[in-house]
């Protein structure tokens, strides 16, 4: 049990005291720039299915 403890008791510490957290404007540039290469994803993976779908649909009717 006293393992236990001290595992928690460590880890708060740690937490609290060597963790370099970033500030409020750095971590909203962060979400931005997540959101933003989220977005740019989201188009190719689409544009990519569209291609995609278009092909095998010409495919399938040449039959």
């Amino acid at each position: 049990m006293s393992n236990i403890k001290s595992y928690l008791s460590e880890t708060v510490e740690e937490m609290r005291d060597k963790v370099s957290w970033p500030s409020y404007s750095e971590l909203q540039n962060s979400s931005v720039l997540v959101l933003i290469g989220s977005l740019m994803f989201a188009l190719v993976v689409g544009a990519i299915d569209f291609v995609f779908d278009g092909s095998l649909e010409w495919f399938y009717n040449q039959f």
